[in-house]
């Protein structure tokens, strides 16, 4: 299994053959709430994509003296809302008597985000077993090259799926956020200078491409 390091760029991905992880609106939004909980502290998030069963993250994981402390929101107790229960680590309830002197860890961190959203989706869909059959799924990304062709790819994979026709009609990834000038925790700037400009970044997306030379990596 490839370590998740400091400062390095990976593909985060995982997919569940023949079962739906995202039935409805509420699960998608439930998910990229827990990815700002998270995967904020610990990573710069390029682009993401929930489709059904799977998805799809581009990330670089910060340097160990860029990450802060434990944010007391991460450790209250579980929160609940009309439909979902968002789980935290069982001890981090003991961390909310002391003092936040700890820095979360990378590859922890992504471990509670998708155990957490396991939890409350057996929780709300009345399931038992696991949702997730084997780890998350990673791979390191060592070129800009690579890192904006798994950017597009990403981006299209509900294209490639059939969810729509294009990336900009699919309201589940990061597409939309980084061509909006709303404001987002995405890292935009870095994202869109990249592909040179916001125009470039429109155009690239606009074309036929069935990524031929990065598809063995995808295992979905």
């Amino acid at each position: 299994m490839i370590p998740i390091e400091y400062g390095k760029y990976y593909h985060i991905y995982r997919g569940i053959n023949g079962t739906k992880i995202f039935k409805e609106k509420d699960d998608y939004e439930h998910f990229f709430n827990l990815m700002s909980i998270y995967l904020e502290s610990i990573a710069d998030i390029y682009a993401y994509a929930a489709l059904g069963n799977h998805f799809h993250f581009a990330i670089r994981i910060k340097k160990e003296n860029e990450i802060g402390f434990l944010n007391p929101h991460y450790a209250k107790n579980e929160d609940m809302d009309l439909k979902w229960r968002t789980f935290f680590p069982k001890n981090e309830s003991e961390k909310r008597e002391k003092k936040y002197n700890k820095k979360p860890i990378p590859e922890k961190m992504l471990q509670h985000f998708f155990s957490s959203y396991a939890k409350g989706f057996n929780e709300k869909y009345m399931r038992t077993g696991a949702l997730w059959e084997h780890p998350f799924d990673r791979l390191i990304v060592n070129n800009e090259t690579y890192l904006k062709r798994l950017i597009l790819y990403i981006h299209n994979n509900p294209v490639k799926h059939g969810f729509c026709e294009s990336a900009n009609d699919y309201p589940w990834t990061s597409y939309l956020s980084l061509v909006s000038v709303k404001p987002t925790k995405l890292s935009r700037n870095r994202v869109l200078g990249w592909f040179d400009s916001k125009a470039n970044f429109k155009s690239l997306h606009k074309g036929h491409d069935d990524f031929d030379d990065i598809n063995f990596l995808f295992l979905e």
